[in-house]
Parts: structure tokens; sequence; C-alpha cells
């Protein structure tokens, strides 16, 4: 037996006869956290026997790959990389050249096992850190490691692997966004048909988070900047427990930017592309009332999508008018909107607004009030085609922006800005990278790289 497997006996039966003299039984987990740790052991023998086999099973002679000569050996040398079972230790044959070319020492191994040079740590406990990091603070997701594996990493060592991750994963993005400039469309994602038949829905809208100052130093005020979001979903259906159809969200993609308008567009447009707008029937754009995200609408969407108003937005500013001109405190007042809103709902937009002109009209409202009333007549009026919710309802379409609200919440307000936070901007695109990649279903293929040997 492994003097390994020894040493975890040995305790195990310490234990059992210190719990036996305090007249305590065994309890289930003692046996279990014995039987994992004993688990832990025998894989790592296991695999360290897979690599000593598979390290003596090479027979070529490499290469300088400088100046062609072969290499001279150096000799079977150990290599110890620390995974998430554990530490592993093997031998390689190691080669160098014998004219002195600078290229260090020669592991034709470690390149078939994807290792760098130099790397001591596996690839997926970087995977795992970066995972953890994605929900939790870095300092917490060190303490989960730590609970979970029994592996000691550092904050500082999981923020490193973050920025890596994170720099390609923004990398990707940047090759697709160019490809896309460049004439060259993205092949739109696999899609299970019955899915690809559902109506796309769009939305977008923005949350502001907290930066550093000066080029992320920590002294200073808290800059406030926006981070504007995008999501695309499927909308399909499914039966409850009492008969009922209601509405569900499948297949959810989220876009996300720190930066201007025109990088939230193009990044949306790439998104819509890869998500089948142009082979799509039903695409519904479903937004508040930002003069922005409604701009990204005109140029992107306005002749393949209907635009819909989030009608709680809408119904906002009719509240507006009710406070200006029936004082809001006032049962009149209440009543007057209950009544519009039930109007607004069924689509009779033309009586609200007829109603709103003649009081425009009237002599006895005060300039102030007018002024209000305006901008409600304008706003409407802006978004008359946006607002027939009788229809939309007929159609099974949502008439609320609640997928982009709840959207904003999870992605950016539950990660960044928690007590306390405060983002460089270097930092804070990293990690947004990395969590869009996890809800976009793309993270494992940002860590393909460490795996694939190098050509």
């Amino acid at each position: 037996m492994p003097s390994a497997l020894k040493e975890i006996v040995r305790d195990d039966i310490r234990l059992q006869e210190l719990n036996s003299e305090l007249g305590n039984a065994v309890t289930l987990k003692s046996l279990v956290l014995t039987g994992f740790k004993m688990g832990l052991v025998m894989a790592v023998l296991i695999i360290e026997e897979v690599l000593t086999e598979r390290a003596g099973s090479m027979a070529d002679w490499p290469v300088c790959p400088i100046c062609g000569r072969l290499l001279e050996s150096k000799g079977w040398l150990p290599r110890t990389v620390t995974a998430i079972i554990g530490v592993i230790t093997w031998k390689r044959k190691v080669w160098r050249c014998p004219k002195g070319c600078r290229t260090g020492q020669v592991a034709p191994f470690d390149v078939e096992l994807g290792l760098r040079p130099n790397q001591r740590t596996g690839d997926e406990v970087r995977q795992t850190a970066c995972v953890l990091a994605v929900f939790l603070p870095f300092n917490m997701a060190s303490s989960f490691l730590m609970t979970l594996f029994c592996m000691e990493v550092s904050p500082t060592a999981i923020w490193n692997w973050v920025q890596c991750a994170g720099e390609e994963a923004m990398a990707r993005l940047e090759k697709e966004l160019g490809d896309l400039r460049n004439g060259l469309l993205p092949t739109a994602e696999e899609t299970e048909a019955a899915i690809a038949r559902l109506p796309l829905i769009i939305g977008g809208d923005g949350v502001m988070v907290p930066f550093r100052p000066d080029g992320g130093k920590p002294e200073g005020k808290t800059v406030w900047r926006e981070v504007k979001v995008g999501i695309f979903a499927r909308l399909g259906s499914r039966i409850t427990r009492k008969g009922r159809e209601v509405s569900v969200l499948v297949r959810k993609r989220v876009v996300a930017v720190l930066g201007n308008i025109e990088a939230f567009k193009s990044r949306m447009w790439l998104t819509s592309l890869k998500e089948g707008i142009l082979q799509t029937g039903i695409v519904v754009w479903l937004s508040d009332g930002g003069r922005g995200f409604w701009g990204v609408f005109r140029d992107l969407f306005a002749d393949r999508a209907q635009g819909v108003l989030d009608f709680y937005h809408a119904a906002q500013n009719l509240w507006k008018g009710a406070r200006s001109r029936f004082d809001g405190r006032t049962t009149r007042a209440r009543k007057w909107f209950a009544s519009a809103r039930q109007l607004l709902r069924l689509g009779k937009t033309k009586e609200i607004l007829g109603e709103m002109r003649d009081a425009l009209n009237s002599e006895d409202i005060p300039n102030s009030v007018k002024k209000t009333l305006k901008n409600v007549v304008f706003y409407l009026e802006s978004h008359i085609d946006h607002i027939s919710y009788d229809r939309y309802k007929e159609l099974g379409l949502p008439i609320g922006s609640g997928m982009v609200e709840s959207a904003c919440k999870w992605l950016i307000q539950q990660r960044f800005k928690c007590v306390g936070m405060r983002w460089s901007e270097r930092g804070f695109n990293h990690l947004l990278h990395l969590r869009l990649a996890w809800v976009n279903g793309t993270f494992d293929e940002l860590f393909e790289p460490f795996y694939s040997p190098k050509s």
C-alpha cells in the first residue's frame, strides 16, 4: 500500500480509537471524508502511473527548432503540477541543443500534455477559480477553493487568471467585430428547430457602475459610468399546474459594454446575426423610453422588428400628467390615471391624447401644467407605433421590459455593485467578458488553448 494511503488509514484508525475512548460512534461524515481523501490519493497515483507510462513510450528523437540538429538528452527530469486532486509528479525526458541555441530545455511530452514552460498549476484549477470569480469576490473564491478542494490559492492569483481569461474573451470578440466590419458575416449559432421558430425578443437598457478615478487608482471620488446591456431571448410557453399557458424566455444571450452607443450597436448587430435574426419570422424590440436605445432600434432593427414601448414606462408618463393636472395627492388624480392606464392597455391611446389636447386648449390650466401635458402628448405620439398593447397581447408578445431590467441586475449589479466595490476599467472589462462568456455558453472555449498542444 502506498505511504500516502497508509497515512490516511492510520489517521482514520486513530480517529476511531479516539471516538471509542470518548464513547462516540464513528459518524458517516468521518467515513465519507476518509473515503474522499483516499479517492484523491488513488487518483493522483493512477495519473502519475499513466503519465510515466506515456512518457516512456515517446520514441521520437527531437530536433532543434532553430538549427535543425538532433538534440542531446539531459536525462529524465521530474515535473510537478498542482491539480484539483492534489500534487502530481512524474518524470519525462528533457533535451537541449548541442550548439547552445536559445531554445532552452525541450520537453516534447510537456507539449503533448498542453503544458507551458514553468507552469505549476493545472489548467483545471485556473478554470475552476475563474468560474468561482464569475460569481464571487476574489477573496471568497479563494476561500471556496480551500473549502472544496483543500487548495490554497491567493485572491491575487485568481485575479491574475481572470485578467488572462478576460483578455482572451475580449480578443475573440474584437476579431468577430473586425470580421463583421470587413463584411464577413458570422455563422449563426446552432439552434433546435423548435426554438428557432419562436419569436426573437430583443431589449436594451443601461445600469450605472462605480469606478475608480485617475486610471484605476484607489484614491479619489467614485466615478459612476453607464454599462449598456442588451438581451436576446426566444419567447416560448409552458403549461402551469393549473393548466394555464404562460410565456417563458428560452435561450438567452446577453450583450454588455462599457462604452458609447456605437460600441453597443456593433455588439448588438453581431449577436443578432449569430442568433439568426435574418431567418426569424417574428422579431420584437422591447425597451423603455431611453432615446439612445430607441436609436439602436431605428438604426438596426426597425425594418425587421416590431418596436414595443415598455407598458409600465408609458403608464409612468401618464401618471406624470395626472399628477400635474389634478395634484397627485387627490382621489381625482388617481381615478383619472387608473382610467387612462386601462385605456392605454386596451389600445385606445387616441382617446387619451384627445382628452389631453382638450386640456391644453383650456385657459384654466396654468402654463406649468400645460408644459407637462405637452411633454406627455409628445412622448406618446413619438411612440404611437409602439403602444398597441391590445394587439401585442393577442399575439402573445410581452409588453414589459422586465427581461432586460432583470439582466442588468443579475449580470451587472449582483457582481459589480456589492458594498465597497469600485472598479478599474481594465479589471471591470475582463471580469465582465468572463460573465458574458458564462451566460452565453462560451466560457469553456476560453480555456481550450490551455489544453491543446501547440503546433
